[in-house]
């Protein structure tokens, strides 16, 4: 056998080995991160980290300086109603951002029953809505304060 066909079955047993090699070391970190991904997700079904130690899940009523902090409302009169009336269709944010007075939030609530299958809120609809026109009033803010002491001139004239 020449020199050169000895080489080349020499290449090709160590190619098998190689290719063998490379397969168990995939096999190997499948079956690795398998087992990782089931403890982590273990972990969180039971409340408790990787290292077996209790985590710090938040209190879903938990309130810090007056505002429940699930829901960023303020905590007032009536904003448990809102919680259990508003935030099953949408967030509390939706609710916090749009500011109106009591007839409008009449208006928003009449229109979600018509057109959103919002449910008759009965004597709890004055209370809700108390408690928004309380804690998140109307507020007219203006894109820029208004222009003062300007000197107008007609366009098309260059100002003197």
């Amino acid at each position: 056998m020449t020199e050169h066909k000895r080489y080349g079955k020499r290449a090709r047993g160590l190619y098998r080995i190689l290719i063998v090699l490379c397969l168990l070391v995939l096999i190997l970190a499948v079956i690795a991160f398998y087992f990782l991904s089931e403890k982590e997700a273990g972990a969180e079904a039971t409340g408790k980290g990787l290292d077996g130690a209790t985590e710090l899940v938040q209190d879903p009523d938990a309130i810090e300086n007056g505002i429940h902090l699930r829901t960023g409302l303020v905590v007032a009169e009536g904003y448990q109603e809102v919680i259990n009336n508003c935030t099953n269709c949408h967030s509390a944010s939706l609710v916090i951002q749009n500011r109106m007075d009591a007839k409008g939030w009449e208006a928003t609530i009449k229109w979600m029953q018509e057109t959103q299958n919002l449910w008759d809120l009965g004597d709890k609809q004055d209370r809700i809505i108390g408690y928004l026109v309380a804690n998140y009033p109307v507020e007219r803010k203006g894109r820029r304060e208004p222009l003062k002491d300007i000197e107008w001139y007609p366009l098309g004239e260059e100002p003197q």
